[in-house]
């Protein structure tokens, strides 16, 4: 049974730091891409990060410079480093891995996470 579990997520202040972290098991993921993404109520889904099997990463203008994606294959782990955070990155976060297409389009991807909350107070 493929498996993504988020942590890591909490409560901090604005400017503050927080390192989530997506274990993966029932299969290897280190040949494909995995990402994150992120909800806050009432809105939609939407793409935060993504990184390729290679290294290769790609961000949201709007975490570009704050947030770092990064992977240890080794560990079947992905990384999401967020720094200088604010009120308005407040959601769930989710993990997701094996897009079939665009990085950045939700429905790409096969498997998801249950998501960790990430509260940023003002």
């Amino acid at each position: 049974q493929v498996q993504l579990v988020e942590s890591g997520g909490g409560l901090v202040q604005a400017g503050g730091s927080l390192r989530l972290s997506c274990a993966a098991s029932g299969r290897s993921f280190s040949n494909v891409a995995m990402a994150w993404f992120r909800q806050a109520p009432g809105k939609e889904r939407e793409f935060v990060a993504a990184i390729t099997w290679s290294g290769n990463t790609y961000y949201a203008d709007s975490v570009k410079a704050r947030f770092t994606i990064s992977r240890d294959n080794t560990k079947n782990t992905v990384y999401l480093q967020m720094n200088s955070l604010k009120p308005e990155d407040t959601a769930v976060y989710y993990c997701a891995a094996d897009p079939q297409g665009n990085y950045y389009y939700a429905p790409s991807y096969d498997y998801w996470g249950q998501g960790t909350q990430v509260t940023v107070s003002s």
